[in-house]
């Protein structure tokens, strides 16, 4: 039976209301690292698992019925959205994706669909569904997408990128196509999180993967905007999480374009973003996914050291500062999930917790 809002840590966290402990999800907690999932992807591509609703969801239940988890994230991933938009891919072995026909002029970018995702898209739609009934009510489901820029750039550079040469080329030297560009996906990304929300997605999260790239200026003038204009156009029934890596110089920044919880990477000190953004919203990370492969020891101390970070204000949702590496010791996820649990519970039974606004 599903619970009211206020009954989910994750989701009160979100909204920065007190919570009895920190919740705690996983950035790519249903993935590599778990056996069950690694059985699957020996008979079928991961494409294959992404648009067979019935697999998806299996994949997206798998580490909730492992680890006492705060939220689920459904089983996708953000370029799904780009091939009814008519920008062909597939994931190589060992490469990654990989595009065919990358865009590098208008004619490339005035081509591009506006999608309509419950026609187009309808595995993604109907695996959320599936999760919702399955999971009962015991926890709530995060949809996602990737951000306006990241997704450009892979367009643009046609799979993975050191330098982004032929993004910030386009961007810098092509504004009216860089503009044409970044509106479309703005607009698509917008019908496509809505989507979600109406299948049945209880968050959202923006990955904006690639976007540290950038100088502050840059994001400013170039990505600011259409991220901007993607959030304000999401549904304000659920809340959105923006996150971002290697942007510790783009905190402020990010903050404007939007989000009620600000999404960070373990390359900057989480109590020190937390001052950075202001405590008018959330806040969530941000462990380095490293730190699973040490000794339970090691991750203990810093788990504790990024829950003292937080200081028990409403707000945090701990995770990784990015997903989880494959080959993690299963048995160090299952004691980071409970070690986060424990010690903040304790916090909170210390009354440790301070107001919102300190």
């Amino acid at each position: 039976m599903e619970k009211p809002e206020n009954q989910y840590p994750f989701l009160l966290a979100c909204r920065k209301q007190p919570t009895p402990y920190t919740p705690i999800w996983l950035m790519r907690q249903a993935g590599r690292y778990m056996k069950e999932y690694r059985a699957l992807r020996k008979k079928y591509s991961f494409l294959e698992m992404c648009k067979n609703p019935e697999m998806a969801a299996q994949v997206t239940l798998q580490p909730i019925d492992k680890f006492k988890l705060d939220a689920a994230i459904i089983f996708s991933d953000i370029l799904i959205p780009l091939e009814p938009m008519g920008v062909e891919f597939e994931f190589a072995k060992g490469e990654g994706p990989v595009f065919h026909r990358p865009l590098r002029e208008m004619k490339d970018v005035e081509r591009l669909k506006i999608i309509e995702p419950e026609e187009e898209i309808p595995f993604l739609m109907q695996a959320i569904r599936i999760v919702r009934r399955d999971l009962e009510g015991k926890i709530p489901l995060i949809g996602f997408s990737g951000a306006p820029f990241t997704l450009a750039s892979y367009m643009i550079e046609g799979g993975h990128s050191r330098d982004y040469t032929l993004t910030k080329g386009l961007m810098y030297q092509n504004r009216p196509a860089w503009d044409l560009l970044m509106e479309k996906i703005s607009e698509a990304l917008i019908r496509y999180l809505n989507a979600q929300v109406r299948a049945g997605a209880q968050a959202l999260q923006i990955f904006d993967s690639w976007v540290g790239c950038l100088t502050p200026g840059d994001y400013e003038e170039y990505v600011l905007p259409y991220s901007k204009r993607v959030m304000d156009g999401v549904n304000k029934s659920v809340p959105l999480i923006h996150f971002a890596t290697s942007s510790s110089t783009l905190l402020e920044r990010m903050k404007q374009a939007g989000g009620d919880v600000i999404g960070v990477d373990w390359r900057v000190d989480l109590g020190e973003a937390w001052t950075r953004i202001g405590y008018d919203v959330g806040i969530q990370g941000n462990l380095d996914p490293v730190v699973l492969f040490g000794p339970v020891d090691l991750i203990k101390k810093e788990v504790k050291r990024i829950l003292d970070q937080a200081k028990g204000r409403p707000g945090h949702i701990f995770n990784l500062g990015h997903g989880i590496l494959p080959n993690t010791p299963v048995e160090h996820v299952a004691a980071l999930v409970d070690m986060v649990h424990e010690y903040s519970s304790r916090k909170r039974n210390s009354n440790t917790q301070i107001p919102n606004n300190k």
